[in-house]
């Protein structure tokens, strides 16, 4: 089955979108909107979908969304949604038509537990979503748009949704256009992910297969995960690589890995085609800045969503990163292509070239990232650097395609480790996460033996 995108038009969706406005009905209510539909049961393996919402700019007939649950009224020249009832989803994202502007302001929504009468706090969303690829890249080449980062609300069927313009762009109404929030539902999780190990392996199709051999020499075709291996015979993938002589080389052991199909990941929607870069000199850390409100056990679902924020609401050809991590320091396969080989990424604007992408599930601005997340850092950076003969304490130069920091052309000395920041202007991987990345660099270079 094909994955599909609900769009919206206007106030009318596939689901009943309810705008009545009631009495506040405790500590976190909303206006009152009646319950959504339940899932659909006659798929037992939903793919996911993607509903978009359009948000009324100025000068459009806005509704109303003043909170009648407070005491405080909606500013003048606040856009968003009043609450609605909407198909169940569980990450959101605010996008735009133009790749190049830029929404100033502040964005918040609350969302409602699926089947319940529970609304959650307002929510920020991070505004500037800076993980892109670059300027004449193979994801440049369709409609590329402009996006918050995602949020992960978990399973709600409700949401309200409002947006205060800085200043300066409520009285130019200089937001802008096509805003449109998009709830995504990452889909079940697959059923050959649910099956016990002594049933028949599931059907591969060529998307995955495809995705899969990307691995072949690391794991078999259809593997889940990537095992690990120690440093010795982490030999072996420079080997069968043929990236460097083992006599010389200086790897860390292989960490687990849980690939694509680990994941549950849609290979129809991504484009077909992998794309490569020469080799990898660095690798940017990131944090996801979708929130730390989820459970291990969530974080493959979450990885989903993100995947589909990333191909149907951004317009990218795969997921950015080339790996993820999650709060208990499980290592996940990001872009297809394969996990040793050189990926070209859509992580850090200016830089993708020659480097790798890895994000931390979460948002670490004003939190302490998890140490089982840090540790997965080293241990993933002291395995691929080492597969390119890369010192993770070194610095090392990469020349710039463009950004907000450094002109296309300029050739940029950055830590082999770098967050993103480094690169490029963005509070990303956050302070508290970034302030990491010093130890993590002697780390990943210890578990080199170096």
């Amino acid at each position: 089955m094909r994955p599909f995108l609900v769009t919206c038009l206007g106030a009318v969706c596939t689901a009943a979108l309810g705008l009545s406005l009631g009495p506040a009905a405790g500590a976190h209510a909303v206006p009152a909107v009646p319950a959504a539909a339940p899932r659909a049961t006659s798929t037992p393996d939903l793919p996911g979908s993607t509903q978009s919402l359009p948000v009324p700019t100025p000068g459009a007939a806005a509704p109303d969304v003043t909170d009648r649950d407070s005491a405080t009224a909606s500013a003048p020249g606040t856009l968003g949604l009043p609450a609605r009832t909407v198909h169940p989803f569980s990450l959101l994202g605010v996008v735009w038509d133009d790749a190049a502007a830029a929404l100033h302001g502040r964005v918040q929504v609350r969302t409602r537990a699926t089947g319940t009468t529970r609304w959650s706090d307002w929510q920020d969303i991070q505004v500037h979503n800076d993980d892109a690829p670059d300027p004449g890249s193979a994801d440049r080449r369709g409609a590329v748009r402009g996006s918050t980062a995602p949020l992960w609300v978990g399973d709600s069927d409700a949401v309200q949704l409002r947006i205060t313009p800085e200043a300066a762009d409520r009285a130019r109404a200089t937001v802008p256009a096509g805003l449109r929030l998009e709830l995504v539902d990452p889909g079940r999780t697959p059923r050959s992910l649910r099956a016990a190990p002594a049933d028949p392996p599931a059907p591969v199709g060529t998307g995955a297969a495809a995705a899969s051999a990307a691995n072949a020499l690391l794991a078999p075709l259809g593997a889940t995960e990537i095992p690990a291996l120690d440093r010795g015979a982490s030999l072996a993938d420079i080997t069968a690589a043929g990236l460097l002589s083992p006599s010389r080389a200086y790897v860390g052991a292989r960490p687990r890995i849980v690939t694509r199909a680990g994941w549950g990941a849609d290979e129809e929607l991504r484009e077909s085609a992998f794309t490569y870069t020469h080799t990898v000199r660095a690798a940017f850390v990131h944090h996801s800045g979708s929130g730390n409100d989820y459970d291990c056990d969530e974080a493959p679902a979450m990885i989903r969503a993100m995947y589909r924020f990333h191909v149907k609401s951004n317009g990218w050809r795969d997921i950015g990163y080339n790996f993820l991590i999650d709060k208990c320091g499980t290592i996940y396969e990001g872009r297809a292509g394969g996990v040793a080989k050189p990926v070209m990424g859509a992580h850090t604007l200016g830089f993708n070239g020659d480097s790798t992408g890895i994000a931390v599930l979460g948002t670490f601005t004003d939190t302490e990232p998890p140490r089982r997340a840090v540790d997965a850092i080293a241990r993933l950076t002291a395995w691929k650097l080492g597969l390119y003969g890369v010192d993770p304490r070194k610095m090392t130069k990469l020349l710039s395609a463009g950004g907000n920091r450094f002109p296309k052309g300029a050739k940029v000395p950055l830590h082999v480790i770098s967050g993103h920041r480094d690169g490029f202007t963005t509070d990303c991987p956050g302070l508290y996460l970034y302030n990491k990345l010093g130890a993590t660099r002697v780390a990943a270079a210890e578990l080199q033996g170096r």
